[in-house]
């Protein structure tokens, strides 16, 4: 039986312009999708955040360039708190799957590999 899961990610942003927001969002899902041989499918919805910093485009965008056609995706502005790493975009892909949470990788990418120390290392 399938159950929804969430499978998380983040990355830095080098510059806020829409090039690089959708560079890093591209990389980030494609890396998501790639190492847990997620299918399209099988994606209930994906959530993009990003900090205040990060509003030269919705990094939504980068996964319909990619063919997320019919999955619901949305963005959100991450919550400003004091000292929290900046110029950073997050995934969540909620994914229904057979596999357990500790089969899931979650993957951490360029400066955000310090929010997950303990998970950057398998990205």
């Amino acid at each position: 039986m399938s159950t929804c899961r969430g499978i998380r990610g983040a990355t830095t942003v080098p510059a806020n312009t829409a090039l690089d927001i959708l560079q890093a969002a591209s990389e980030l899902l494609e890396k998501i999708v790639t190492v847990n041989q997620v299918g399209k499918d099988d994606v209930a919805a994906i959530i993009f955040t990003a900090t205040p910093d990060l509003d030269a485009v919705y990094p939504a965008v980068a996964a319909r360039q990619l063919g997320w056609t019919y999955t619901p995706l949305v963005c959100t502005q991450e919550m400003v708190v004091p000292g929290s790493l900046a110029q950073c975009l997050r995934i969540l892909v909620m994914w229904n799957t057979d596999r357990s949470p500790k089969e899931i990788h979650h993957i951490y990418l360029n400066g955000a590999r310090v929010l997950r120390p303990d998970l950057a290392e398998e990205s």
